[in-house]
């Protein structure tokens, strides 16, 4: 299988290379197009009419001097010769859970890489620190065996997220919905100077809300989580509310 990886720790990033090889040992042709340093939280932004510059580092490999979803972008439109089966974004250092899908720029770079009509997936391990990479690049190869890449389609991606776990103690894997966090700290003064106060944005390790059916929930029980994610955000059961306040303020239809 051709495959794409993009990440958004950058290209040294240990979660990326460690896939690669299990990847490659697997027999899979691999391309890497990933950012040239770390750009974790970068979303799905893009760096728009700035010159961007593309170093190849080694045989398909290629550092990109912008976001995650530049590097989706330039590799499917410019560097590839050809289409790819698959694109990966990962592996990621800590989870892409709940609202963090919307901050993520691993998850951006493969929502990206769907809406330009390909297959994609995200995946992510449950822990800033001490990570078993070759823990989740064994589980992905496995799915890949398995067929997962066939359940992945356009304009959508599968969210993985896999336990920080020994490969014995993974129970299974659950399809899940996006669960719900809270960080405290969410912004702290680191010092301050003659200018003012200096900021940090980030907080404590996030607080999950462990709700039966969500992908923290399974995470936080050593499943792994398996969460569907499109790009349509339409709130379609608000429609009779609002659309009644409109009928009362008769907005539908303006008097000339």
């Amino acid at each position: 299988m051709k495959i794409l990886l993009v990440n958004d720790d950058g290209i040294l990033a240990p979660g990326i290379r460690t896939l690669a090889e299990e990847l490659k040992n697997a027999g899979h042709k691999i391309t890497i197009v990933a950012p040239d340093s770390e750009r974790s939280a970068a979303s799905h932004s893009l760096s728009i009419r700035k010159e961007l510059i593309v170093k190849k580092i080694a045989e398909n490999e290629y550092a990109v001097s912008g976001t995650p979803v530049d590097c989706s972008v330039i590799a499917l439109q410019k560097i590839l010769t050809e289409p790819v089966d698959l694109i990966i974004s990962g592996i990621n250092a800590g989870q892409n859970m709940g609202e963090d899908v919307l901050y993520s720029g691993t998850v951006g770079a493969a929502m990206e890489a769907a809406l330009l009509g390909n297959r994609a997936i995200a995946v992510s391990i449950n822990s800033y620190k001490n990570q078993r990479f070759e823990v989740a690049a064994y589980w992905m190869r496995k799915l890949l065996d398995l067929g997962i890449d066939k359940q992945a389609e356009a304009f959508g991606v599968l969210n993985i997220n896999i336990p920080n776990l020994p490969l014995e103690e993974i129970k299974g894997i659950r399809l899940t919905r996006t669960g719900h966090r809270k960080y405290y700290n969410f912004v702290k003064i680191i010092k301050e100077n003659e200018d003012g106060f200096v900021y940090e944005v980030g907080g404590d390790i996030p607080v999950w809300d462990n709700e039966t059916g969500t992908d923290a929930e399974a995470v936080n029980n050593g499943y792994i989580s398996l969460t569907p994610l499109g790009f349509e955000l339409t709130r379609s059961e608000t429609f009779p509310r609002i659309l009644n306040w409109l009928e009362e303020n008769e907005l539908l239809q303006l008097e000339r």
